[in-house]
């Protein structure tokens, strides 16, 4: 049985709200796996393939959204774990479409490459998509007072980095 997949009262998703639940997640799911992964292809793969199992198990998940967070976290966490020493060396884009533009984009992104995955993971769930605490700690399977450790932790790194 995959991640979350609650068998106590199932409620079947339908394809409408499939359809809905991918237009609206989709593109934030895909800059939370790019912030995490620090690759726009691996992050659009990851989030995809969490789409398919969702799919597949539509008629299980109860609360599809906050699955796909937890799926997505956990994704990205095997894959980056998979490629540490690939990402030592590895190229990155530039700028890829999914990247925050601003002046100082290219320092902060630089920045955010330093700090840990799941500090990273944190502070993207916390800073950009706006969530709470709780939904953070269930996204990323972890207690509440972890996520505060990770969001002082990685916006201690982060300022560090950026010389604030």
């Amino acid at each position: 049985m995959a991640v979350g997949t609650e068998v106590a009262e199932p409620v079947s998703l339908g394809e409408d709200g499939f359809r809905t639940v991918y237009e609206e997640q989709f593109p934030l799911l895909v800059r939370f796996a790019y912030l995490t992964t620090g690759s726009a292809a691996a992050a659009e793969d990851l989030v995809q393939e969490t789409f398919v199992e969702l799919y597949r198990h539509r008629d299980r998940v109860r609360a599809p959204v906050p699955w796909l967070r937890r799926a997505v976290a956990n994704r990205c966490t095997s894959w980056v774990r998979r490629r540490v020493l690939e990402r030592r060396h590895a190229f990155r884009d530039p700028d890829p479409p999914y990247a925050p533009t601003s002046a100082d984009g290219p320092a902060v992104r630089a920045a955010l490459r330093q700090v840990r995955p799941r500090q990273r993971a944190a502070l993207f769930l916390r800073y950009y998509l706006d969530l709470p605490e709780r939904e953070i700690a269930e996204a990323l399977g972890c207690a509440p007072g972890t996520v505060k450790a990770l969001l002082h932790r990685g916006l201690a790194n982060l300022k560090g980095q950026l010389d604030v």
